[in-house]
């Protein structure tokens, strides 16, 4: 991964960016969607879940429709069976770069993933890359012993990584205990070392939606129940068909765990649409605190009403002229 970041870093880094942040049904998607028709631009998913196959209605992707209207790159392209990471979709940005997929197009980044956001605009460290005995091992154990003894073994072997992580957080712990096998240093020490960010940061424009809480927890309540009415349980049924480890990221969106339950007759539906409703502000409320705490000055604040556009399209042309 490192060699590929360094190549586009010093060759690719893309120009004229502009990146679209919010939480989850903000608008950020119609938002990004107005913004690159205006400016002849492109699309890049910049959240993790959307970048799965499968869960098209369930993680909010763009239609058929949307699609039409302007290129978009990385929806639904990693299989659920992955472990999809920051690392790999900054791999998979380098990819469109060094491919020539956003030349001549201003691309548009949107999402709600914090991290890639961070990635994109600061780089990101580069890390070892793991056998896959080691990795395999690791997933195993942290299904036969659960992320707490996992979390006691980390604290022994790197206290400085352990004492960041919860110990419910199975994944991050598993991914610094491989990390430490695989290279026999801390992920902290290869995580000091930051790479080089994607994009050129004085040309690009940064936004970022804080809807108000009331006003997303309405849009949340409404935007499930179209997921329902457009197949969303279908979905849910698709995935669980795989056989997947429950502790994959894709196995973790809002609303498998809910749907799952309806389809195995555990719940009834309406119950079900209501805890994943409720999961689905929980997460908004994060991602925003996130947004709130992480980005910088440059990161412009929008209200989602019916000046953001007009907000957007203003700042843009500024800076080009």
């Amino acid at each position: 991964m490192e060699a590929i970041l360094g190549k586009a870093a010093q060759e690719g880094r893309v120009k004229d960016a502009i990146l679209i942040a919010g939480p989850t049904a903000s608008g950020k998607s119609a938002l990004a969607l107005e913004i690159a028709e205006h400016v002849d631009g492109v699309i890049v998913n910049t959240d993790s879940m959307q970048g799965y196959s499968i869960l098209n209605v369930l993680t909010a992707r763009p239609g058929a429709d949307d699609l039409a209207r302007v290129p978009h790159f990385l929806y639904g392209h990693v299989p659920p069976s992955t472990a999809y990471s920051t690392g790999a979709w900054l791999r998979d940005v380098s990819e469109l770069i060094e491919k020539n997929a956003l030349a001549g197009r201003r691309p548009v980044f949107v999402g709600g993933t914090g991290l890639y956001f961070r990635a994109l605009a600061e780089g990101i460290s580069a890390m070892p890359d793991i056998p896959p005995h080691i990795r395999e091992r690791w997933r195993h154990e942290l299904i036969e012993r659960g992320a707490p003894r996992l979390h006691r073994e980390l604290m022994l072997r790197d206290s400085a990584m352990a004492m960041q992580l919860r110990p419910s957080d199975g994944q991050r712990i598993a991914r610094a205990l491989e990390v430490l096998d695989a290279s026999g240093r801390s992920i902290l020490s290869w995580q000091g070392q930051r790479g080089e960010p994607l994009i050129d940061r004085t040309s690009a424009h940064f936004f970022v939606i804080e809807p108000d809480r009331e006003a997303l927890r309405t849009r949340i309540d409404r935007r499930f129940d179209a997921m329902i009415e457009q197949g969303a349980l279908e979905e849910v049924g698709q995935i669980l068909a795989l056989g997947l480890d429950p502790a994959l990221p894709a196995m973790k969106a809002i609303g498998v765990r809910e749907l799952q339950a309806v389809l195995d007759g555990e719940m009834d539906a309406g119950a079900a649409m209501e805890r994943a409703k409720i999961a689905t502000r929980q997460y908004a409320k994060r991602q925003s605190t996130w947004f709130r705490n992480q980005l910088g000055a440059e990161w412009q604040r929008l209200l989602p009403n019916e000046t953001m556009l007009k907000m957007v399209r203003a700042a843009i042309e500024k800076k080009i002229e």
